[in-house]
């Protein structure tokens, strides 16, 4: 029976990882106030990456997307370039999700901000419902139920809420990914088929060290995800979706030897999600 690794991190890293996301969420609002109808996915994600740049990004996990309309649920894709940002122009009643994932010092975030533009009844709907699953998970983490438990929870509450899993569309159908600080001496800001060099070489590294413990570090519902959640930092993205209207969030979740626990709660969805509580 392979060995559970310890949790890796001290109370400096965590504060190093909380800052990294901190500034994605910062820039990921920034951009968000600068949008409006007209604007482009392609215009959008450089507008994204002029604000992470301009804050002290070095190197990025993967390029900055940006997805708008029915593409925020990821209608009619069927290859990995359908990801990357297109010609769709923003219009009135539109959703979007904005998605990047910055390095600094070689910590890395990765998050999803979800909004619109004007009214989309759809959009508030599915943005509150978003707070069911983020509790979901964190319950079923800390009662350290296989990642491919969590993974089927979570498809059972999209199927009582009616909606539909988008995050399968990613590639291995993931829901979440581990993060660790990346070391890698690649060249940095170079990337390949989307992601940072540097991280597809840490990624290599972790994939095969995880493998040959039994464990995977890409969190899907298959095989390789029946295993309880490794100690450390997973980026968690569940992505939901109903006819032409998706969203989601994407954050870190701390996994320790014994607890888990969201690493920031000072995020625009729960900041949102506590408004609502508030006025209700």
């Amino acid at each position: 029976m392979s060995k559970v690794p310890r949790f890796p991190y001290d109370e400096r890293d965590l504060a190093k990882f909380r800052e990294v996301q901190q500034l994605s969420y910062h820039c990921a609002e920034q951009v968000a106030a600068w949008i409006e109808p007209g604007v482009t996915e392609r215009q959008a994600t450089a507008e994204l990456r002029r604000c992470l740049v301009k804050a002290g990004v070095q190197d990025f996990f993967h390029v900055p997307f940006a997805w708008f309309g029915d593409r925020t649920a990821f209608r009619h894709f069927h290859t990995p370039l359908q990801f990357f940002a297109g010609s769709r122009v923003l219009t009135e009643g539109m959703p979007y999700v904005l998605d990047c994932a910055p390095v600094v010092d070689g910590y890395t975030a990765d998050i999803g901000y979800g909004g619109k533009v004007g009214e989309n009844a759809v959009w508030d709907l599915l943005a509150k419902d978003l707070k069911t699953y983020r509790d979901l998970i964190l319950r079923e983490v800390r009662a350290r139920k296989p990642l491919a438990e969590v993974y089927a929870a979570v498809d059972a509450q999209l199927a009582a809420h009616g909606y539909d899993n988008r995050h399968q569309v990613y590639p291995g159908r993931v829901i979440g990914h581990q993060v660790t600080r990346n070391t890698a001496r690649g060249p940095a800001g170079v990337n390949l088929f989307g992601f940072g060099v540097r991280t597809l070489q840490t990624l290599g590294r972790e994939l095969v060290k995880e493998r040959l413990e039994g464990r995977s570090p890409l969190w899907a519902g298959g095989r390789a995800s029946r295993h309880a959640p490794t100690p450390g930092l997973w980026a968690v993205e569940p992505h939901i979706g109903f006819r032409d209207v998706g969203i989601k969030f994407e954050e870190l979740l701390v996994v320790t030897d014994e607890d888990a626990y969201w690493l920031d709660d000072d995020l625009p969805h729960v900041r949102r999600w506590a408004l609502q509580e508030d006025a209700a």
